[in-house]
This record gives structure tokens, sequence and C-alpha cells, in this order.
């Protein structure tokens, strides 16, 4: 058990749903998009970009 000065880790929050097959996993946008603000997602055959705005939302582009 973590005690009340340490922090929790935030990079994967536990699922939406029960555990089980059709469970959702919740991670963090920090730990997915990393420094430097941007992942890119291969997905069929495309590359797609998430990254964040100058206003702090997501924004997904080919």
């Amino acid at each position: 058990m973590l005690a009340d000065h340490e922090p929790r880790p935030t990079s994967v929050l536990p699922p939406v749903v029960p555990a089980g097959a059709d469970a959702l996993r919740r991670v963090d946008s920090a730990s997915l998009l990393g420094p430097a603000g941007e992942v890119l997602i291969h997905h069929q055959q495309q590359v797609y970009r998430l990254r964040v705005t100058s206003l702090g939302k997501l924004i997904l582009t080919k």
C-alpha cells in the first residue's frame, strides 16, 4: 500500500468496466504521448498522429 505522501502511478488507470474479455483500458494521455506531446499510431496500413493542441485538447490527424 502507498503512503499518503507517495504519488500514485498514473500511467495506466483501472479498467472502466470490470475485468474480463470486454474490459476497456484507460491510459493517461501524458504517458501515451510522452514528452513530445504526440504519438504515431499505425492502424490498418495507415499512420495517424495523435497530439496535444496549444489549447490542451487532443487531435488525431491522418
